[in-house]
């Protein structure tokens, strides 16, 4: 048994057809059908059935094929690890987030290009769902959201894991009445119209504060976050978000917002988290960006309670 055998049945699992596997590997069909068929004499057992409709895996080929694949994935992690023994890390690191943790990504993202100057980053700002599908298609590697356990259990073959915790803040223009007081009372709220992000969370939040605390005048719902600064700087509305979504504003918009409390009982703890893939390699340059991002936001996080 070598490498290259693993390499080709995993690749035949894959592509579900011994002469994609061929093409894939840049290499003869003779050469992966022998490739096969000499690892099937020296196990003892058959790892697919082929037919003309492909190569489908046996009910022993698929536990073979699983190890193979774990084999491989451990391959990618000592190639990295002695990577990093060089002192270097090279790589794309694909990110997008919900817009409340956007400025805490961002200064994370530049601190760690900082030390590592080789890799190459790219950020996007999008709702939750987006986030959840563009994982599933592989076309990013982190994703920051909002995680909850009925997000967990819905979304099976993804890995959540909690970063920082938080709760629901309302941002008031410093301008507003409101701006006079370190927490409102919902019903202090209702009489002002909102503007919301269009997010998932944020209108299931609203949801609830309406049916517990009657409708709310919402005067319109938007992926901009320009737009929704300001409508809240102009005094039009006011607008519900993360807390951490106001400790790292820069310094003009923190003169022109408040963000104030809500007297909510029993307020819900709320977890801001990143998501990836269950299935695919977490890469040396993810894996080292997220113990980056965990200490940035703990950081940030006292920050924000000893403003309070």
């Amino acid at each position: 048994m070598n490498l290259e055998q693993l390499e080709s049945i995993i690749e035949i699992a894959k592509s579900g057809s011994l002469t994609k596997a061929s093409q894939s590997r840049h290499v003869t069909l003779s050469a992966i059908s022998q490739s096969l068929s000499s690892l099937e004499a020296e196990l003892g057992i058959t790892l697919f059935t082929r037919s003309r409709m492909g190569a489908a895996p046996t009910a022993e080929g698929l536990s073979i094929i699983q190890k193979a694949f774990e084999i491989q994935k451990k391959l990618q992690e000592i190639q990295e690890e002695a990577q990093g023994y060089a002192n270097t890390m090279v790589g794309d690191l694909r990110l997008a987030t919900i817009p409340g943790p956007m400025n805490l990504l961002v200064n994370a993202v530049a601190r760690f290009k900082k030390d590592y100057p080789q890799i190459r980053p790219e950020i996007a700002e999008k709702g939750s769902q987006e986030i959840l599908e563009d994982i599933r298609h592989d076309k990013i590697d982190i994703g920051l959201l909002i995680v909850s356990e009925s997000l967990v259990q819905k979304n099976a073959g993804l890995v959540f894991e909690h970063l920082l915790e938080g709760k629901m803040v309302v941002g008031v223009s410093r301008k507003s009445p409101l701006a006079l007081k370190q927490s409102v009372t919902p019903e202090e709220l209702l009489p002002y119209p909102f503007v919301l992000y269009n997010d998932e969370y944020v209108k299931r939040f609203v949801n609830d504060f309406a049916v517990r605390y009657g409708p709310i005048d919402i005067l319109f719902t938007t992926n901009n976050t320009d737009a929704i600064r300001s409508a809240v700087r102009e005094e039009m509305a006011v607008t519900i978000g993360l807390d951490y979504s106001f400790i790292n504003e820069p310094n003009n918009l923190r003169e022109d917002f408040v963000a104030l409390h809500i007297d909510i009982p029993k307020q819900q703890p709320i977890y801001l988290g990143w998501v990836q893939s269950e299935e695919r390699h977490f890469a040396r340059v993810a894996r080292g960006f997220t113990q980056r991002l965990k200490y940035d936001l703990r950081n940030y996080h006292e920050l924000f309670l000893a403003r309070e």
